[in-house]
C-alpha cells in the first residue's frame, strides 16, 4: 500500500521492536518518517546505523533523530528540529516503552513510578510538544501503541499493566478533547508479540528478590510464560510478529481524514478484547450523550 498523501511522521522508540516495525512500514508506504531513539550515536548506534542503511538501500524517506521521551526539553527540541526541516508534523506515534516482569509486591515504588513515567507520562510530554503545531495546522494525528493488558489484566506484569492502563486513560481523555480541533487519535492495541522484538529479553526484574522467593513455586511459573507464548506463535504460524502492528498503523492512517478509527486491536492470540471494547464504547457513548458531550464520542473501528 503506497499512499498518495505522504505525511510527516515522528515515531518514538523506533530503534527496535514495534517502533521499528511501524517506522519501516510507514516509510515503505511512502510517508516521511522521523525515527527517534535515545543515543543514536551512542548505545543505540548499531540500531541507528541499521535503519539508515535500510532506508538508503530501499530508497525510503526515513531519518533518525535523537529523542529521550523522559525529557520535556528534548521533546520540544525534537519537534522544533522537525518543523525547521519539514515545515510541519502530521503524525506522532507514541511508542517508546519498557517492560517489567515479576511478582508485583517485589517491585520498588521507584520502579513502578519509572515505568509509568516511561509508558504513560511520556505520551503527555510528546503530545504537549506537538499539539501547538497541530493546532496551528488545524489537523494532525496522535497515534499510540497501547496493549491488550489495559483491558485484560495479567499476573506477573503488574507495573506494566498499570502503566499501560494509565496511558490508555490519558490518551482517550486527550483524544476526546483535541478531536473538535481537527486532531484525530488512533490507539493501536497489540497483544503479546514474541517475534521481531527485544521487549521480553530487555524486561526489568523486581528490586526485592527476597520477596520473590517467598512466593515459592508460584513465582517460578513466570519462567514458563515466554515458552508458552512461543508455542502459541508456532501454532498460529508466526502471527505474533511485530510487522503486523506496522501494517495496522499503515492501514489505520490510510483512512480518509475524519474517519480514522480510534481503537485498532492487533492481537494474534485473539484474546477477545474487542468484545470488551464494544460494550465499553456503547456505555461510554450513552453516558457522554447524557452529559451533552455526544460530539466528543470517538469513532469505533
Amino acid at each position: 500500500m503506497t499512499t498518495k498523501n505522504p505525511e510527516v511522521v515522528l515515531v518514538t522508540g523506533a530503534g527496535s521492536g514495534i517502533g521499528r516495525a511501524i517506522a519501516l512500514a510507514l516509510a515503505r508506504a511512502g510517508h516521511k518518517v522521523v525515527a527517534s531513539m535515545r543515543e543514536p550515536e551512542g548505545r543505540n548506534a548499531g540500531r541507528s546505523l541499521a535503519l539508515r542503511q535500510l532506508a538508503e538501500t530501499e530508497g525510503l524517506r526515513l531519518q533518525v533523530l535523537e529523542l529521550d521521551v523522559l525529557s520535556e526539553t528534548a521533546c520540544r527540541a525534537a519537534v522544533d528540529a522537525i518543523e525547521a526541516e519539514h515545515g510541519r508534523l502530521d503524525v506522532v506515534v507514541n511508542n517508546a516503552g519498557m517492560l517489567m516482569t515479576g511478582v508485583t509486591e517485589a517491585f520498588s515504588v521507584e520502579q513502578v513510578a519509572r515505568i509509568i513515567d516511561t509508558n504513560a507520562l511520556s505520551w503527555l510530554r510528546v503530545n504537549r510538544a506537538v499539539l501547538p503545531m497541530m493546532r496551528r495546522q488545524g489537523r494532525g494525528v496522535l497515534m499510540y501503541v497501547g496493549s491488550t493488558t489495559s483491558r485484560l489484566h495479567e499476573p506477573f506484569i503488574g507495573p506494566y499493566v498499570a502503566s499501560k492502563a494509565a496511558g490508555d486513560a490519558l490518551a482517550e481523555a486527550m483524544a476526546m478533547e483535541v478531536r473538535p480541533m481537527g486532531i484525530e487519535s488512533i490507539m493501536l492495541v497489540p497483544g503479546a508479540f514474541t517475534q521481531g522484538t527485544e521487549h521480553f529479553a530487555d524486561a526489568h526484574g523486581p528490586a526485592y528478590p527476597a520477596i520473590v522467593r517467598q512466593y515459592g513455586p508460584l513465582a517460578e511459573r513466570l519462567q514458563t510464560l515466554g515458552g508458552r507464548l512461543d508455542a502459541i506463535d508456532a501454532k498460529l504460524g508466526g502471527a505474533l510478529d511485530v510487522s503486523a502492528v506496522g501494517r495496522a498503523a499503515v492501514h489505520a492512517l490510510a483512512h480518509p481524514r475524519g474517519s480514522r478509527p480510534y481503537r485498532v486491536t492487533v492481537d494474534g492470540q485473539q484474546k477477545g478484547t474487542e468484545a470488551i471494547d464494544r460494550v465499553y464504547h456503547e456505555k461510554q457513548s450513552a453516558f457522554l450523550q447524557q452529559l451533552g458531550l455526544g460530539d466528543m464520542v470517538l469513532p469505533c473501528a
